[in-house]
């Protein structure tokens, strides 16, 4: 009985130690960790401050121009306002609330400008990602950081300047030509970026690549003149919704491709713009655009 009295009153000292030793241990170990994480908080804290410094103005510009176009689109742009349907009208349009049915109603001549498309969008989306990569280490000159932000202000130059003689020029033709242009600068800009290796060689690239922008207006307006009258705004919706779906896929095979090389990923593009615009070539429909010259010509005579 002595022995177990003993035994017991040793194990519960050694418990009692044991206790004590552990609650010094983890007070010592919270005292770190609070330590750790006070030193983490300045660190990231004095990070922000950085951060904020050198981003927040951009960010609040940012933010103000867009309440700016935003105040702008609202005043500019006229409400559309329902027209009255007299009781004389036997058929009026309905549209088409089901998102299932739409597919279905898409006509073949939609779906083949939707694959065409998706074809160009892989060949803008693969190398994508890996432009500034190539422009600033893969090159045999690479750029700087500011060089490379000219660069990106010559493109946003370059689609400016375009725009505005393609808005006069889309409505008084027929708009195949103008997609199959962009198209056509669509599978170039791979072709020329690789064998883009200094910066004047990248500013050709980079105005080829903005030049894009020169039949999308038209390409829009296609696909509208594309859909029918009753579904015109859901059908847009879902062409848009499956191309981007689609071509989401670009991302993953892009990085695949620049792991094998820069040149393969460039490669694979240009394949595939080559193939798009050519089936848009063979099997795009060209849709010739209201008389503007005989509207225009009636809107004279009627004016005294």
């Amino acid at each position: 009985m002595w022995l177990g009295a003993k035994d017991k009153g040793v194990t519960m000292a050694t418990s009692d130690a044991l206790k004590t030793r552990a609650s010094r241990l983890s007070g010592f170990l919270g005292l770190q960790r609070s330590t750790v994480g006070m030193l983490a908080m300045v660190v990231l804290v004095g990070m922000g401050e950085r951060m904020a410094e050198r981003f927040l103005p951009i960010y609040i510009m940012a933010l103000a121009m867009t309440v700016a176009a935003l105040f702008l689109q609202q005043r500019m742009i006229a409400d559309d306002r329902p027209e009255r349907v007299s009781s004389g009208d036997s058929c009026p349009l309905t549209p088409e609330k089901s998102p299932i049915k739409l597919p279905r109603i898409m006509n073949p001549a939609m779906k083949r400008l939707l694959v065409t498309d998706i074809l160009i969008r892989f060949c803008e989306q693969i190398p994508y990602a890996f432009v500034v990569v190539w422009s600033m280490k893969v090159i045999a000159e690479p750029v700087s950081a500011l060089q490379f932000g000219w660069l990106t202000a010559i493109e946003m130059a370059t689609a400016v300047l375009v725009y505005i003689p393609v808005a006069y020029l889309a409505d008084r033709t027929t708009k195949k030509p103008f997609v199959l242009i962009t198209f056509g600068f669509f599978t170039l800009f791979p072709l020329v970026l690789l064998f883009s290796h200094s910066f004047e060689w990248l500013m050709a690239a980079f105005v080829l690549r903005r030049l894009k922008e020169f039949g999308e207006p038209t390409r829009k307006s296609l696909i509208m003149d594309l859909a029918p009258e009753t579904c015109q705004a859901g059908m847009f919706g879902l062409y848009y919704l499956i191309r981007d779906v689609v071509v989401s896929l670009a991302a993953f095979g892009g990085a695949m491709l620049w792991q094998i090389s820069p040149e393969t990923n460039l490669v694979t593009a240009l394949v595939f713009g080559i193939i798009g615009t050519a089936g848009f070539v063979v099997y795009g429909r060209d849709i010739p655009l209201p008389a503007y010259k005989e509207i225009n010509h009636d809107t004279s005579q009627r004016t005294p």
